[in-house]
């Protein structure tokens, strides 16, 4: 039996984007919602992320976010955890960037936290 989780945020956070809501249809950053796979840094959101799978992703699918020079790149993957293929965590170490796989909600709670907190951050959250 599957259930659905709300989570929702509700602090504001001046000149950065904020994910107010995760649900298991939607994404909710600042007043928009989102129905599909979305990537997003502290200033932009990417609504053209290639909706592949999870264990299809490679470095390429990454490019405009890594343009972008973040620290780390947090995966949402969902209401679980699916994790990446190996080659992709080693390509990011090999760039000195950190690759943090979670499920979405908690993802969406680490990107508000570390972005509040002013670090070179990206995330990828799937629904």
């Amino acid at each position: 039996m599957l259930r659905e989780a709300l989570v929702k945020f509700t602090r504001e956070l001046t000149g950065t984007l904020t994910i107010r809501a995760v649900t298991a249809s939607t994404i909710t950053v600042g007043g928009d919602s989102f129905s599909i796979p979305i990537a997003l840094t502290p200033k932009e959101i990417f609504t053209d992320w290639d909706a592949r799978p999870v264990a299809d992703l490679s470095e390429s699918h990454f490019e405009a976010l890594l343009e972008q020079s973040p620290e780390l790149i947090i995966l949402g993957t969902g209401p679980e955890n699916i994790f990446p293929p190996r080659e992709l965590v080693f390509a990011f170490a090999r760039r000195g960037v950190g690759l943090e796989v979670m499920d979405t909600a908690a993802a969406a709670r680490t990107f508000n936290v570390l972005a509040s907190e002013g670090r070179q951050i990206a995330a990828v959250l799937y629904l």
